[in-house]
């Protein structure tokens, strides 16, 4: 069985009326993504090594794993499509904090040194993302404004770790549609960016 077949089982369950299987559910769906959740935080680490300074793979998997028990108290996604959305979300506040914490005016890592040079962020189909810490936290920000169908597949794509192929079928869309919102989004982040680096 699939992971998004089983994640939409994990959510129906999450609708049974009793609480005990809702509770049971939703322990299984976090323990379900746990596993792509700590390759994301992993990999993103990986990638700021002044970051990494401070905070380990797991400190940032569990602030997201946190945010997204405490959401999923709030809201019950009914789609694996909405699921995605929400977990995406959490992880990018996570993120934004955890360099904000860090890197912000009273943060340590401002009054420390860190020995090195930050690299550039590569995502899986070879284009470019933020190079440093200020671009990074702009980067999660300029996602939260990207429209909804792009930002639907960078929450994919990039924060879900999920092949073209799936989240073609997750969002209900073709591949070559698909493509085309990948493109269009990385374009316009690009844009984005490159602008914000000019101000």
């Amino acid at each position: 069985m699939g992971h998004t077949t089983r994640l939409e089982l994990f959510l129906d369950r999450m609708h049974h009326p009793d609480a005990a299987v809702r509770r049971s559910a939703q322990e299984e769906l976090i323990a379900h993504t746990c596993k792509r959740l700590r390759l994301l935080a992993r990999k993103m680490l990986g990638c700021y090594p002044n970051v990494h300074r401070w905070a380990e793979t797991d400190d940032v998997l569990q602030g997201a794993l946190l945010r997204l028990h405490r959401a999923l108290a709030e809201v019950r996604p009914e789609t694996s499509r909405q699921f995605y959305s929400l977990a995406a979300m959490q992880i990018r506040r996570e993120l934004l904090d955890l360099a904000r914490h860090y890197y912000g005016p009273n943060g340590w890592g401002r009054r420390h040194q860190s020995n090195g040079h930050e690299t550039v962020l590569t995502v899986p189909d070879g284009s470019l993302a933020p190079g440093s810490l200020e671009e990074w936290s702009r980067f999660h920000e300029e996602v939260e404004a990207l429209p909804e169908e792009q930002k639907e597949v960078v929450n994919l794509l990039w924060y879900g770790g999920l092949r073209q192929a799936e989240a073609a079928q997750v969002l209900g869309i073709s591949h070559s549609t698909l493509k085309r919102l990948w493109r269009k989004a990385r374009v316009r982040l690009g844009q984005r960016l490159e602008g914000l680096q000019r101000e």
